[in-house]
């Protein structure tokens, strides 16, 4: 299965992985969770204790603003999730394309003064 895996403080990579549970598990370092920040019928997929291991912080969601509304822990990848399948699938070109540019800039985040701010490395 062809994904964009996104690992923190990386630049995201297209690797090709088994479509079975392990091979998603090996990815995220545990138990799955997908989540759809997305429009269209795509799916990050994450270890969904990321935030209770204190997995490094990976990379800011942010909604149609431009406000960051969760950040995801740890490393994770996205697939597609057609709406007719019970499965996740293969990323198109152009899908790869779109998240390999959505996620390009490895972030950064500061707590200070209990204001959250994500910026890019440099």
């Amino acid at each position: 299965m062809q994904v964009v895996v996104v690992e923190p403080k990386k630049k995201p990579m297209v690797q090709d992985i088994g479509s079975g549970l392990e091979s998603m598990q090996k990815i995220v370092g545990g138990s799955i969770e997908a989540v759809y920040p997305f429009d269209e019928p795509v799916a990050l997929i994450c270890n969904e204790e990321g935030k209770l291991l204190n997995l490094p912080l990976n990379r800011a969601l942010r909604d149609d603003e431009g406000t960051v509304y969760d950040i995801i822990s740890g490393t994770f990848f996205v697939c597609a999730a057609p709406p007719d399948s019970d499965r996740f699938a293969d990323l198109t070109d152009q899908q790869v394309k779109t998240y390999m540019e959505w996620f390009d800039r490895p972030e950064m985040f500061l707590n200070v003064g209990g204001d959250l701010f994500v910026l890019p490395y440099l």
